[in-house]
């Protein structure tokens, strides 16, 4: 599995989760998704992740995002 598909997997994981903590115990989860986004956003036009950096160090194989 490359880099791309586990950012992305973990990524919208944390999104679901924080949006049904929001709906379930407070809102103030909704901050969360907010800093999952603007960091996918940020990485969108830099290349940097922090999530990718820590995969490829576990030795995850890069796909074309994150070379």
């Amino acid at each position: 599995m490359s880099i791309d598909r586990v950012v992305m997997a973990f990524a919208g994981s944390v999104i679901l989760v924080s949006v049904l903590l929001a709906h379930y115990v407070s809102g103030w989860w909704l901050l969360l998704t907010a800093f999952v986004g603007l960091n996918l956003l940020q990485s969108a036009f830099t290349g940097f992740c922090p999530m990718a950096v820590i995969l490829k160090k576990f030795g995850f194989q890069p796909g074309c995002a994150f070379e």
